[in-house]
């Protein structure tokens, strides 16, 4: 992140250019075995009342550099996963392991959680300055970078979330939408090698969420970091590599935008939605179109349903 320059020569530079994230991807970076984990409920007197099981048998692997989206209803278990990413949750059963590290040696805690950085939904949760830059200088302070490069990464991430200008505003005078950002370039700002991202523009309204969304797909192309993005806006997930769906603590599903959105009434019976342009093509495919399965946006559908005149002679 330090090579703005540098990386917008390259990508300007013809057909030799080449993303971190283009040479990413050899190994697993997260490994994910038999996870379960449980909650339990107990009373005043510490006597349990009783147990859900809030990911069940969950297995899953990720590559250095992709961009993971994982998706599921209140309640499907998608945030107590990503909490056992970033090691604030231990399994009961099955292994964790970021980056060749297992959540479960607590002498490796501090270099997981500063190898996967999380971002949570609620901003109060992570936000400890008193002033904004300060917060976003907290994380770097915290890991020894020396103070010229702390002042660096702070204006940098700043201007990626378009929080500049309140650098030096209170936190605690900015809206749920700013406070939001604010954690983001705080995380952005400890150049971790993978962001997860908990229901991050929940709080945002619709730009806010694009130009988060945008801000993550470019650390994502051009750094090379881990995204790891749990949303329930279905938009938000359409350039990811792979989406993974969540049902009742179980993986139900997974595979890329496409294969994911093809399999509407699936994702409806475990109370998703779909992309607005997929749900409209669905709807038109089954009133006797000849469209294909699992289109993603606006321009997709259009010129689906160009050749779709096209080829029965109304265009």
């Amino acid at each position: 992140m330090k090579k703005k320059k540098e990386k917008k020569s390259e990508k300007t530079g013809g057909n030799n250019a080449v993303s971190k994230k283009e040479t990413a991807g050899a190994g697993v970076f997260l490994d994910i075995s038999g996870l379960r984990y449980e909650y339990i409920r107990r009373d005043e007197e510490n006597n349990v009342e009783g147990i859900t099981t809030a990911v069940d048998d969950v297995s899953l692997k990720v590559r250095p550099g992709q961009f993971i989206a994982i998706l599921g209803h209140n309640g499907s278990g998608k945030s107590t996963l990503a909490k056992h990413i970033n090691a604030i949750l231990m399994p009961a059963e099955g292994t964790v392991t970021v980056d060749g590290m297992d959540t479960q040696d607590a002498e490796r805690l501090l270099d997981i959680r500063r190898t996967a950085g999380m971002v949570f939904q609620n901003p109060d949760n992570q936000i400890i300055g008193q002033v904004v830059d300060e917060d976003v200088a907290f994380g770097p302070e915290n890991m020894g970078v020396p103070t010229k490069e702390i002042e660096e990464r702070v204006e940098e991430s700043l201007k990626i979330l378009g929080m500049w200008n309140y650098r030096d505003a209170s936190p605690n005078r900015l809206s749920g939408g700013q406070k939001q950002r604010v954690s983001i370039a705080g995380v952005i700002a400890m150049h971790p090698k993978c962001i997860i991202l908990d229901e991050p523009t929940a709080m945002l309204d619709p730009k806010g969420r694009y130009e988060v969304i945008r801000a993550a797909r470019a650390l994502n192309e051009t750094e090379g970091i881990t995204i790891i993005l749990i949303t329930h806006y279905m938009e938000e997930v359409i350039h990811a590599d792979t989406v993974f769906v969540m049902d009742g603590g179980k993986l139900k599903m997974s595979g890329s935008p496409r294969e994911v959105f093809s399999r509407v009434e699936e994702l409806k019976e475990m109370r998703l939605a779909v992309p607005q342009a997929t749900e409209l093509a669905w709807e038109l495919k089954k009133a006797g179109l000849d469209l294909p399965d699992g289109i993603l946006d606006r321009k997709e559908l259009v010129k689906a349903l160009i050749k779709c005149g096209r080829s029965d002679g109304r265009i």
